[in-house]
């Protein structure tokens, strides 16, 4: 994760999973209401316990990369 920042690692996810994928995986408010990276990246910076979740679920999402394009 060296030379990676948060708002990179937000920005995959959601292009991997969207906004419904990334809230159903990490179940936290600002994944599911009114999604936006600003606001998230607001509370993840804010939020140890929640910033862990979203590089651990990065961290697995890079090592397992999708065999078929997402549609």
């Amino acid at each position: 994760m060296h030379g990676v920042t948060l708002q990179q690692m937000l920005e995959h996810l959601v292009e991997r999973y969207g906004w419904d994928g990334l809230g159903s995986r990490i179940t936290i408010r600002c994944f599911t209401h009114e999604p936006s990276v600003p606001s998230s990246l607001k509370f993840l910076r804010r939020t140890p316990w929640a910033r862990a979740k979203v590089e651990s679920l990065y961290r697995h999402s890079v090592t397992h990369p999708r065999k078929t394009p997402r549609e």
